[in-house]
């Protein structure tokens, strides 16, 4: 098992505001919607992705705000081109966005906005990848042995594809090997410090395309990993797992040529 990130999901107090600042501000478009009685769900990407690139999912439950963002969750990260940081930096400035690290205070290498419900954006320079594109999705985890022998056995992803191991903390950047450089990556970040964290209800899920939702998740459960939601419980259209600090982890068999990206 392989599969690649599909999207990212966070859930959002007002759903028309964050569309209006991710469709303004990092010139997403919606890729589809899904509307229920209780809540609402809009893929949103830029419009010439890759087709191993990661969507956003923004979830809206009906009359719920979210109430906190959490320190489980970190970021997700967007690509600009290499060399015009600043540039893209100052725009959102200029156009209203919150500003949280400026890119002098990063080193000059990344910078990190917020959106609407204080969700982390971080802006990285990548020379790939269409302009606002998702990079990776950073969260936090209490072991960095256990997490990324988590992933490493139950995901088959290489350890790590990449790492910044610093005197208080660590990041792994995980994702299949054979992975196209335009996907998605994961950011496992580690303080030494041996803090717990909290998830908070703005924080969503990871999801994983895979080849053969029954088969992959069969293969799972041999691996030992946790039974969250099982395929038969949804229908058989996707599948829920976590990881070992209750990150939760879905898995989607995704028909790229359908009329609609839900399955339902």
């Amino acid at each position: 098992m392989s599969g690649i990130f599909d999207h990212v999901m966070l859930r959002v107090s007002d759903l028309e505001k964050s569309l209006e600042w991710y469709q303004t501000h990092l010139e997403y478009e919606e890729k589809d919607r899904y509307e229920a009685e209780s809540f609402t769900i809009v893929y949103l990407g830029p419009e010439e992705m890759h087709e191993d690139g990661a969507m956003l999912e923004l979830t809206s439950n009906h009359g719920e705000d979210v109430d906190e963002v959490g320190d489980a969750w970190g970021h997700i990260a967007v690509r600009v081109p290499e060399g015009e940081l600043e540039a893209h930096y100052q725009q959102l400035i200029e156009e209203g966005v919150e500003d949280y690290r400026d890119p002098e205070s990063c080193g000059g290498r990344y910078a990190f906005v917020k959106d609407p419900d204080g969700h982390e954006v971080e802006i990285v320079q990548r020379d790939y990848g269409a302009l606002w594109s998702i990079d990776h999705t950073m969260i936090r985890v209490e072991d960095a042995d256990e997490a990324l022998g988590f992933w490493t056995r139950k995901f088959e992803y290489s350890e790590p594809r990449s790492r910044w191991e610093a005197s208080s903390f660590a990041n792994y950047f995980m994702g299949p090997e054979d992975a196209a450089q335009e996907a998605m990556w994961l950011e496992l970040t580690y303080n030494y410090d041996g803090r717990s964290y909290t998830m908070g209800d703005a924080w969503g899920h990871l999801c994983i395309r895979v080849d053969d939702l029954e088969t992959d998740w069969e293969q799972l459960m041999l691996r030992e990993a946790p039974e969250y939601r099982d395929p038969e419980s949804c229908d058989n259209m996707y599948g829920f797992t976590k990881d070992q600090d209750g990150h939760e982890i879905e898995l989607l068999e995704r028909d790229l040529e359908a009329d609609s990206l839900f399955p339902f």
